[in-house]
């Protein structure tokens, strides 16, 4: 019994030694850390090879290698990624890794030693969402920014609650590291991505009245002043909205010479000969193309959309119109045999020709707003043109006439004898004004187009009927 309880009391007093020695070796090890110290890591290694692994599970904030990278120690980092380089990928509680610490401290070389034991390092996010790139950024680290740029491009891209990198350097004011994006990878689309709530980089940095921003936005980016956001306000609504200070007639100033040289510009592309054969190639018409004109061709792309899905509704309307009206003519279908077969037009028997006339003008309806369903739905890149949605207007109207024939067809064999007299007359009348509609409507768009005609220049009167005059001849 003794025995027993002595072997107890000798194993427990082993094992609060060696929970002491290691609270002393783990001690040491964040001494260590802290300054930089390899030679005490490499004794610590020589003693317990798992040291490091145990640091890690034991602590969440103050890891070895964390500190080394917040504290700029490059000798320390570099050991321990040589022993342990998995330990690149451990994250704190904030959800940050060693390279997240490095970049926003703006420690490059140990950036880039983190970076050489795992690429993907780069493209891990924090508890806030943010990779080490969005920390360098915020944080102003332009060289940070530089390396992580070369190392992973596409971590750039990356969103954090729907806002880019660059709405976050303008959020932060890192007008420099801004610069840098934009030149390294500043496309049209990447500079024009609007936020939660629709504002552009422009939007905020108006808001912020930070006028080295705007400036710099306004004259070397390819950024749309006049965007709207989710509640259709532009840059020049936001700067109307706030106090009035020195900074916003300087903001002012600055988006009212962006506007009149982007009209300049406007102006000077609508001289330029649209001839296909032109000397201009297509290099040197990017260098007039504008964010307005970008705008304007939107606002185009919008109106055919409407055109179109306008079209599709009253296609769709006359289309189920029409079937009712075939599949159930007026005055219905004969029930039985016994007078002709069951299922057939009454009409057909009583009035013959006025059958005819209705079969046919309700035909013409129902197959003119099939063709224009079918090819509205097709998805053919032509029908993106408005000479293609006009087309599809004339084949509306005749849809239109035809359904507007079969309803006088259809109202004259249901009017009684003694009214069908009347009926001729206002059958009449609605005639002539349907013509007088249809002829307005034909000339007022056969004079538009020889308006447009007439106002195109020469070279492109040329372009246009040159193919014409040469199938004549």
């Amino acid at each position: 019994m003794l025995y027993y309880i002595a072997n107890i009391y000798i194993k427990k007093t082993f094992y609060f030694l060696h929970l002491r020695n290691m609270e002393r070796m783990e001690k040491l090890l964040y001494e260590a850390s802290l300054e930089g110290n390899i030679n005490i890591l490499q004794m610590l290694l020589q003693k317990d090879p798992l040291i490091l692994d145990k640091a890690t599970l034991n602590q969440h904030d103050d890891m070895p290698l964390h500190i080394a990278s917040m504290l700029g120690h490059i000798g320390f980092v570099k050991e321990i990624l040589t022993r342990k380089p998995k330990l690149c990928m451990e994250c704190d509680s904030q959800r940050r890794l060693p390279l997240h610490i490095a970049s926003a401290k703006g420690h490059v070389d140990i950036v880039k030693a983190l970076l050489s034991a795992n690429p993907e390092t780069c493209t891990a996010r924090d508890r806030d969402g943010r990779n080490a790139l969005h920390v360098a950024a915020v944080k102003g680290q332009c060289e940070v920014v530089k390396v992580l740029v070369q190392a992973q491009p596409h971590a750039a891209r990356a969103m954090v609650q729907q806002e880019t990198i660059l709405h976050l350097c303008v959020k932060h004011n890192q007008l420099e590291v801004l610069k840098l994006l934009i030149e390294t990878m500043g496309d049209h689309e990447f500079v024009n991505t609007k936020d939660s709530h629709g504002n552009t980089i422009l939007h905020l940095a108006v808001a912020d009245k930070q006028i080295e921003t705007v400036n710099f936005l306004l004259l070397n980016t390819t950024v749309e002043m006049n965007a709207s956001n989710t509640n259709g306000e532009t840059a020049m609504d936001i700067l109307a909205q706030g106090p009035r200070d020195t900074k916003d007639q300087q903001i002012k100033r600055c988006l009212m010479r962006a506007g009149e040289t982007e009209t300049k510009k406007e102006i000077f592309l609508r001289q330029i000969p649209q001839n296909p054969r032109s000397q201009i190639g297509d290099e040197n018409m990017r260098r007039y193309d504008t964010p307005r004109l970008k705008k304007e061709s939107k606002n185009n792309d919008d109106w055919l959309d409407k055109k179109r899905n306008t079209l599709m509704v009253v296609a769709s309307l006359i289309a189920t119109m029409a079937f009712q009206a075939g599949t159930n003519p007026p005055s219905g279908v004969w029930q039985d045999n016994s007078i002709a077969q069951a299922g057939s037009a009454v009409m057909l028997y009583n009035h013959p020709n006025y059958y005819h006339t209705f079969l046919v003008c309700n035909t013409v309806a129902f197959v003119s707003t099939l063709s224009i369903i079918l090819l509205l739905i097709s998805g053919l890149p032509f029908l993106r043109h408005k000479v293609f949605l006009w087309i599809l207007m004339v084949i509306m109207w005749i849809a239109t006439t035809s359904m507007s024939i079969s309803y006088a067809v259809a109202i004259s064999v249901l009017t009684p004898k003694p009214e069908a007299q009347t009926f001729k007359n206002v059958v009449n009348g609605v005639v002539l004004v349907w013509i007088g509609l249809m002829t307005l409507l034909v000339g007022g768009h056969a004079i538009r187009l020889m308006e447009i005609f007439h106002k195109l220049p020469n070279s492109r009167k040329k372009a246009i009927l040159g193919p014409i005059i040469m199938d004549h001849t």
